[in-house]
């Protein structure tokens, strides 16, 4: 299998618009037009509190990849809209975003954190195919499975040391 280290690339967190706008490009790409769900899901009500991670090519700075967190009003992390582009998934950068999202997260929640917490809780809903991804980096299934816009999913839950 290919490594991360056959392309040339670099995660950043999306600052600009237009680098918002890829984010989303790449999620339409992906979920829209790939696996057919219906556009009007891909834009919801966390957009404004997400961070954007956005993984492109460099220095062509062509993207290829996203995935966004945001702190619920529960006080967990949630993993949300991990998409990377098809001709890309074979080069394991699925990892790098999750790894980087994980990344930020155990800054923001050690910087943010007033009750000593010794981790913190980061909650995803894992398609069913791809569940054993999750669990890869500690995720466990918690609760029954369920629908979310017309596909079944898994909610998934990571316990990430601070």
């Amino acid at each position: 299998m290919s490594t991360v280290d056959t392309l040339a690339h670099e995660v950043v967190v999306a600052q600009t618009p237009e680098e918002r706008q890829q984010c989303l490009d790449v999620r339409t790409q992906v979920f829209h037009v790939e696996q057919k769900f219906p556009l009007e899901t891909e834009i919801d009500e966390n957009e404004e509190i997400s961070t954007h991670f956005l993984l492109r090519l460099v220095p062509s700075l062509t993207p290829i990849g996203t995935i966004r967190a945001f702190k619920s009003a529960h006080g967990d992390y949630k993993l949300t809209r991990l998409a990377v582009l098809k001709d890309y998934r074979k080069y394991r950068f699925g990892r790098l975003l999750v790894e980087s999202l994980h990344g930020w997260v155990q800054t923001h929640a050690s910087e943010t954190n007033t009750t000593g917490a010794a981790f913190a809780k980061v909650v995803c809903h894992s398609q069913l195919p791809v569940q054993a991804f999750y669990a890869r980096f500690g995720y466990a299934p918690e609760g029954e499975q369920f629908d979310e816009d017309g596909d079944p999913h898994q909610k998934m839950v990571l316990r990430l040391p601070l």
